[in-house]
């Protein structure tokens, strides 16, 4: 329930004109979650628990699932995102609503409200390691965009030339929070953070030659990082890395 909705009711409430059995209803109402299919169930209330509308996994769902999923959420007057869609199952939807915004590249695909306006303030800056790494950092761009936070993308400062980070030093200070998204040994989440003072989030990512592991050398390089303001997510995690950031915003900015 948004929270315009709430004020209301609870201002008819006040006025005599709802009954204690309407606030129920709707209170009940709006705390199921909607079962679509015997496999797929929407929370319709993540977003009033999270701060953030549920995200629909792509990969393994069928395109009438993500359809079913999308027409929940835009019921309910909340934006729809999904993550690992391939183009066949994005077309589909795309075909229902024409304003969908599909990022073959990251595998995205969303679709804004009416109302499309920020829902968080501040900047995060996503930084990729190469250009192999953005398909990730898309992820991570998308998922910001959905979000509403205002977003850089820098691309292609690797450790192994590091006067190109030094040269990007003062875009970065500008950041509420960095994305650092690399392959391979997975060193420039460490580097990034020891010029920053705010949060750095590392995202290894499954690039690189046969010792990488397909991005197990990365995680644990990051994981093993010096900087003490970096932190870590799960190994091509674009999505994630993105909604911690905009996490990060929301509680900055309930500070007083």
């Amino acid at each position: 329930m948004q929270r315009e909705q709430l004020e209301q009711l609870l201002r008819d409430f006040e006025a005599g004109v709802a009954s204690v059995e309407t606030l129920l209803d709707a209170f009940n109402q709006e705390s199921q979650q909607e079962r679509l299919d015997n496999s797929l169930t929407m929370d319709l209330d993540r977003q009033a628990r999270c701060g953030f509308p549920e995200v629909m996994y792509g990969e393994n769902k069928s395109a009438e699932s993500l359809l079913a999923g999308f027409e929940t959420l835009l019921a309910a007057g909340q934006p729809a995102l999904a993550t690992r869609v391939d183009e066949d199952k994005a077309a589909h939807v795309v075909a229902q609503y024409p304003q969908s915004i599909y990022n073959p590249r990251a595998r995205t695909l969303r679709i804004a409200t009416a109302d499309d306006t920020p829902q968080v303030e501040g900047r995060v800056t996503i930084v990729t390691a190469g250009t192999s790494d953005l398909p990730v950092a898309e992820e991570a761009l998308e998922t910001l965009t959905w979000i509403g936070a205002t977003t850089d993308l820098v691309q292609d400062i690797g450790v192994a030339g590091p006067q190109r980070l030094l040269d990007r030093l003062e875009m970065l200070r500008q950041a509420d929070v960095v994305i650092v998204v690399a392959g391979l040994e997975g060193a420039l989440p460490s580097v990034v953070g020891g010029h920053l003072d705010c949060p750095v989030i590392g995202v290894p990512t499954s690039v690189g030659y046969g010792a990488s592991f397909s991005g197990v050398a990365a995680l644990l390089g990051m994981l093993n990082s010096c900087a003490s303001n970096v932190t870590v997510v799960n190994i091509d995690a674009g999505f994630k890395a993105a909604y911690v950031a905009g996490s990060i915003l929301r509680c900055r900015r309930r500070e007083p």
